[in-house]
């Protein structure tokens, strides 16, 4: 199945998928809502089947009447809305140096976040402790300092009403987002092998789900986006990058796609973290140290052309702390090596000189935001996510 087609199908089998379909148009039509007419005519799915669909929804309490929109002939219509309050998601960025909480309603929004130091290094039971603490801080506004699902739809006066959904953790790579386990983590291959997911989902009684930190902000940023295909770089602790191909975010056959920070560009250069020689990471977070922002930059966009290049891309999205201290000065570096790299080809590729190069944005809990929606977009039929048994 197209994961872009948005037409629902009229077999059982498929109940979900057309729920999901119905449950992206509530969200996507905000809170003026959308009429059963409407939602059938988008879906392609019976008036019937809508109402059945709707109908559950309603007793999920995910979604409510919007009041009545007058029609161009017979009765008003009444309109449905999503309640974006009726769930939530917790999504977690586990950086080299610091955590990164968010928790987000069933819109995306992010109603509340909490950001300390870690150390990725101190041990994998460390680590976990350390994130089961936060979901637990983030969730205990109401009181209760349990994360464990709630009541469907919870009490009125809780600050966290809903039942929280699951945990999306983004950290570096390479690891095997299917199995949720980490592999030889650049920097850390203390970690290889470590069961992530599985202990975190024990600790916490909730289901994770676990993906690299570029990915999870690659998926927020198609959800937001204008689609089409695009890479986002991000520069920070360390450097990766997320890539969005024809609408859909790209992992690779074995999950390991975007180890962008350790393309060789320099045979006798310095050594990188992962082994290697002349790493775009190492280059690149050298200059960073030296002050050297300029030459930082052009080592990027030696790295994003070869990007635009090899996949034909339709823009470049930069991202990360570094990148967010020196946002102007990135964009314009990186630009510039698209162009330069334009000049010395055909005329059939110069395209690439006005291949767009452009801030990310999202500030600084773009990857927490990001792992929370590994979450939800599978709720509204927008990705494929690897939970273990028993979806949520």
């Amino acid at each position: 199945m197209n994961r872009t087609d948005r037409s629902g199908v009229n077999l059982l089998a498929l109940r979900s998928h057309n729920a999901a379909l119905v449950l992206d148009l509530l969200r996507a039509a905000g809170e003026g809502g959308i009429s059963r007419l409407e939602l059938a005519e988008r879906t392609g799915l019976t008036p019937q089947a809508v109402s059945k669909i709707t109908a559950r929804l309603r007793e999920e309490g995910l979604a409510e009447e919007a009041g009545r929109r007058a029609s161009t002939g017979g009765k008003p219509r009444t309109v449905l809305r999503m309640v974006p309050a009726a769930g939530h998601a917790v999504g977690l960025h586990l950086d080299r140096d610091e955590l990164t909480a968010a928790l987000l309603d069933l819109a995306g929004t992010r109603v509340a976040s909490r950001t300390v130091p870690l150390d990725l290094g101190a041990g994998a039971e460390v680590v976990v402790e350390a994130a089961a603490r936060e979901v637990e801080a983030l969730l205990a506004a109401d009181g209760d300092p349990s994360p464990r699902t709630r009541p469907f739809p919870a009490a009125a006066d809780s600050a966290v009403p809903g039942r929280v959904l699951g945990v999306g953790v983004a950290m570096p790579g390479p690891l095997d987002h299917l199995r949720g386990v980490p592999q030889r983590v650049t920097g850390f291959p203390q970690w290889a092998g470590f069961p992530l997911r599985d202990a975190l989902a024990a600790r916490l009684g909730l289901p994770v789900v676990l993906d690299k930190d570029t990915n999870a902000a690659t998926l927020g940023l198609a959800l937001r986006g204008p689609g089409g295909s695009f890479a986002y770089l991000h520069l920070g602790t360390g450097l990766g990058a997320g890539l969005v191909l024809g609408g859909a975010l790209y992992r690779g056959a074995r999950t390991g796609a975007g180890e962008f920070g350790h393309q060789v560009i320099q045979l006798d250069g310095p050594e990188c973290s992962c082994g290697n020689r002349g790493c775009i990471e190492a280059l690149c977070l050298a200059a960073v140290a030296r002050g050297d922002l300029a030459l930082a930059a052009r080592v990027l966009g030696a790295g994003a052309a070869n990007l635009v290049e090899l996949l034909d891309i339709d823009r470049v999205l930069l991202g990360g702390r570094v990148v967010a201290a020196a946002e102007e000065s990135f964009v314009r570096g990186v630009g510039a090596a698209l162009a330069e790299r334009g000049r010395g080809v055909g005329a059939a590729l110069t395209e690439r000189a006005r291949i767009p190069v452009l801030p990310a944005g999202g500030g600084p809990c773009v990857v927490a935001e990001g792992a929370g929606q590994l979450v939800l977009a599978p709720l509204f039929g927008r990705a494929e996510v690897a939970f273990p048994a028993g979806r949520i």
